[in-house]
């Protein structure tokens, strides 16, 4: 199987991790959603990344649906996140905060690249967005004793918020800062594993 989308996405290299973690083997194709539109829509038709596609060629979309079926894969015992109950709710939770995060720290980006002039309410609705998150974040993870999120155990959830909180570091430093030493501890709990370490791109927006 391969796995479309370059690294430098919070999406696709969370993708990216998991398949490492799971030791599951893939082949990478770093297309761009700009420059290798037309590569994507031949697998994905809304041109999203990531996609991946399996050996029989059935692609999946989107990266919370791919882990959804690599859980489903390695099995219970394996799968980084709880096969259901409170624990699994709380996982989710996490996770799609790590997301929501993600998702307006790239609207952030696409905003400053590929408009001429900001729209300022636009910005600022990001930035307050943005900032809310990690604010809940921050607490939360602060209140958490075990080396990871929600045991001893990586899960998705840890590896959603370390790679939104990479991007947005390196996109949007000014948002990302000092204000969120335990949040800053995790992700470089994260970053110090090996499939993070492999798994790694510089940000590299598209031009407008």
């Amino acid at each position: 199987m391969f796995l479309i989308g370059q690294y430098d996405s919070p999406f696709v290299r969370r993708t990216a991790i998991a398949l490492r973690l799971y030791g599951l083997p893939f082949e990478h194709k770093p297309w761009s959603t700009f420059g290798d539109a037309e590569k994507v829509a031949a697998y994905n038709p809304v041109r999203r990344v990531p996609t991946l596609v399996l050996d029989d060629g059935e692609a999946l979309i989107e990266s919370g649906a791919i882990l959804d079926y690599l859980d489903e894969l390695v099995g219970p015992d394996k799968a980084m996140i709880a096969r259901s109950g409170e624990g699994r709710r709380k996982h989710l939770r996490i996770t799609a905060l790590a997301t929501g995060l993600a998702d307006k720290a790239v609207s952030l980006v696409y905003e400053h690249v590929l408009r001429k002039e900001q729209l300022k309410l636009w910005v600022e609705r990001c930035e307050a967005q943005i900032a809310g998150v990690l604010a809940v974040l921050e607490q939360e993870r602060a209140a958490v004793q075990t080396p990871y999120w929600l045991e001893n155990r990586i899960g998705h959830a840890d590896v959603a918020v370390a790679c939104a909180l990479r991007f947005t570091g390196e996109a949007h430093p000014h948002l990302f800062d000092a204000r969120y030493p335990a949040l800053k501890a995790h992700a470089a709990r994260c970053e110090a594993l090996p499939p993070f370490q492999e798994i790694v791109q510089p940000l590299a927006p598209p031009k407008g």
